[in-house]
């Protein structure tokens, strides 16, 4: 059975101007070839506003000049280029010329063309996610490695987690909940000298282990960041989207786990799940310092009011 992506990547191969007997009897078979010109390739946010701003205007955006099409997203004209090139066309014309038979096919079937794309886009962002989910779950299917590090950075006092750049939500997420169970966990979302100062006082502070998260784009400052860190003499366990390349091979031990790429920004689900599954496993190597921190929480929250439903 094809995936999704290669069912969409089957349809693009179709012969312009020449309807399938899926594209007679389904509307949304133009999105599909769209998205299939879109898909399996690491765009940068600038680019996904382009590819984003083809989709809502199809059967508009194929026929538009570069000069005018650059107006429209308000990008440059070497930006569509480079868009277009990042997708494998000699040009943006050669692009154009990909697009124009899919517009007419769109033109030619439903209305409500537009509102069809921009439904079934974001039902395909969240299948993406739901496969990303998928794979996480045939990882987990032996969970000895989380397990492991779940240990490693519980036992490490202090632990210090680094996210810079896109990757701080993740990584004030991890720290946030870490500090409910564990007794010392310093959170370092700055690179450079600043970076450097936490994992050397985190180091002299008996810490053996640093937590870091990188997301796509991924940052030259985070790679800097992390053999300061082995510099420093510290443990490096890594969440990432990448199973090759310099930051991987960095670090001690890498968690993969896939984003969804389908929006203008990226989305996290797989690497939330897995940051809270590193949680479970820290709570789980230490259980009797989990419940005493965890009831001690409970007992400041509720003297102090924390939440609503309290």
């Amino acid at each position: 059975m094809p995936s999704g992506q290669q069912a969409r990547a089957q349809a693009a191969a179709i012969t312009p101007g020449r309807p399938s007997p899926t594209e007679e009897s389904a509307p949304a078979v133009p999105m599909d070839r769209v998205m299939a010109l879109f898909g399996g390739h690491r765009l940068s946010p600038a680019q996904r506003r382009i590819a984003q701003y083809m989709i809502d205007h199809l059967t508009e955006a194929a026929f538009l000049s570069i000069t005018d099409l650059a107006e429209r997203v308000g990008v440059s004209q070497p930006s569509v280029t480079r868009f277009a090139t990042s997708l494998g066309y000699s040009g943006f014309p050669a692009l154009r010329e990909a697009l124009q038979p899919i517009a007419l096919s769109a033109v030619a079937g439903t209305p409500d063309t537009r509102e069809e794309i921009r439904r079934n886009e974001l039902q395909a962002a969240i299948d993406a996610e739901i496969e990303n989910l998928e794979h996480l779950r045939r990882l987990v299917a032996d969970p000895s490695q989380i397990l492991d590090v779940g240990s490693e950075l519980a036992a490490s006092v202090p632990l210090t987690v680094l996210g810079l750049r896109i990757s701080v939500s993740l990584a004030e997420y991890f720290a946030y909940a870490a500090r409910r169970i564990h007794p010392d966990v310093r959170l370092v979302t700055r690179g450079g000298s600043v970076a450097y100062d936490a994992l050397l006082q985190s180091r002299e502070a008996g810490g053996t282990w640093v937590l870091a998260f990188a997301m796509p784009r991924h940052a030259h400052e985070t790679l800097s960041t992390m053999r300061a860190a082995r510099r420093a003499g510290l443990r490096i366990a890594l969440i990432t989207d990448l199973t090759l390349g310099p930051l991987v091979e960095e670090a001690d031990v890498a968690l993969t786990a896939g984003t969804g790429s389908r929006l203008v920004f990226d989305s996290y689900a797989a690497p939330g799940v897995l940051a809270a599954s590193v949680l479970q496993a820290m709570a789980d190597a230490n259980p009797e310092r989990t419940q005493l921190r965890l009831e001690g929480y409970e007992q400041a929250a509720e003297q102090h009011n924390f939440f609503l439903d309290d």
